[in-house]
């Protein structure tokens, strides 16, 4: 067997690293002229930890990442929520990390062409038509920069694990428009900064309209570590204003994020002064997708933002991700016929990140701080005469359940 992987990203290096793994060939085509660190932090789950754990990944995640020992939720004005402790510290068998999102992009490249050889991504490629047949699919790629060149590659199936502008679901959905968008811009940066508490903790004030998220995504070396910071806020009405361009590279002016960033009160941290000192601030919409009434077709399926983008809530984006490329690669190992194993794919997958799509665009366990705020928008004395333990116990361990990563304690 011998599969097509379209997109170099978390998602698409690590089905690669799986089907290798499970000695199933395939060709990973990334259109970006090379794979490179960007963007900036991201949180990976215990559940997804475990599938690079399986690959022997840890060692070098935890020379470029951090294992989160703690994750507090706060107010704008900077009122504890709720804290927990994460991964292994939670009973987990793995940590959860949270890194830059280019370095663990970066693991997992240096990790297929360690394995499977200088070839085993091609670069500077967009995937832009393919026909199937009864054996497999035809995929045509073109020059991403100039466009006057082409290539075609032969496989017994396609993955399109392109992102929220996939090829592929354009192809089976032309009418599905933009990208859903609430009107939320996210501003994110991060910078070399003293040592915040024990430092492996992160932070999360305020709810779905206006957020403050912090955590270090970096070991800590001389006092200091990689700080990542990201401020959202609904700005716009998204009714009658479309949302922003998308990309990793646009850059948002101090002067336009300031304001908003000194919002928020996290105690024992200067946030002003950690944005001031980030240099570049890059700038997103917060956008998803509605979740589709199918990923696969013939011989072409969907996999990460490509089959379900969603909200960054919950440190959930890159997680479901990997756990895709572990069910699909299992199902293409063990199914007698390469269109079984997509359909078991679909079956399981889809209505799992669903659900996770459905319940981010509410807040995710984040909610818990939305529900505060609602019912006390000044500060408080006593967080329990807000809103019960028992009530906020049930937003946060019931999400960790329904996205999957509960412990057998909570779960």
């Amino acid at each position: 067997m011998s599969i097509l992987i379209a997109g170099a990203g978390v998602g698409g290096l690590t089905t690669a690293l799986m089907l290798h793994a499970r000695g199933i060939r395939c060709q990973v085509v990334e259109q970006a002229p090379e794979v490179r660190e960007v963007g900036v932090g991201i949180n990976t789950l215990p559940h997804s930890i475990a599938e690079l754990a399986e690959l022997g990944l840890l060692p070098r995640l935890d020379e470029v990442g951090l294992r989160t020992r703690e994750l507090r939720y706060l107010t704008r004005e900077g009122q504890e929520v709720w804290r927990e402790l994460r991964g292994m510290h939670a009973g987990h068998k793995h940590p959860q990390f949270s890194i830059h999102r280019g370095r663990l992009q970066k693991v997992l490249y240096d990790a297929v062409i360690e394995r499977m050889g200088p070839e085993a991504v091609l670069t500077g490629l967009k995937l832009s038509g393919f026909v199937q047949d009864e054996a497999g699919v035809t995929a045509h790629f073109t020059d991403s920069l100039e466009g006057t060149s082409s290539r075609t590659l032969r496989g017994e199936i396609l993955i399109c694990a392109d992102g929220i502008h996939s090829m592929g679901r354009k192809r089976f959905y032309p009418n599905e428009g933009r990208p859903s968008w609430q009107g939320v811009v996210m501003w994110r940066g991060a910078a070399e900064w003293p040592v915040w508490e024990d430092g492996e903790t992160m932070a999360i004030a305020g709810g779905l309209g206006a957020k403050l998220v912090l955590y270090p995504i970096a070991p800590a070396k001389d006092g200091k570590q990689l700080m990542n910071w990201v401020v959202n806020v609904r700005v716009a009405d998204s009714s009658v204003s479309p949302p922003p361009p998308e990309s990793w590279s646009k850059q948002a002016p101090l002067a336009r994020v300031l304001p908003y960033a000194r919002r928020f009160t996290v105690p024992g941290f200067d946030i002003e002064a950690l944005v001031r000192g980030s240099g570049t601030i890059f700038e997103y919409p917060m956008a998803d997708r509605d979740p589709l009434p199918r990923w696969t077709h013939g011989r072409v399926t969907l996999l990460g933002d490509a089959a379900h983008p969603m909200y960054p809530v919950g440190s959930n984006g890159a997680a479901q991700a990997i756990l895709d490329a572990r069910c699909l690669a299992d199902n293409l190992a063990q199914s007698e016929h390469p269109r079984e194993a997509l359909y078991r794919y679909e079956q399981e997958r889809l209505p799992k990140t669903a659900e996770v799509v459905r319940t981010n665009r509410k807040g995710g366990p984040e909610r818990v701080i939305d529900e505060v705020e609602k019912l006390s928008p000044r500060r408080f004395n006593h967080i329990d005469d807000v809103l019960s333990y028992e009530d906020r116990k049930a937003i946060v361990e019931g999400y960790a359940k329904m996205a999957g990563f509960a412990t057998k304690k909570t779960g």
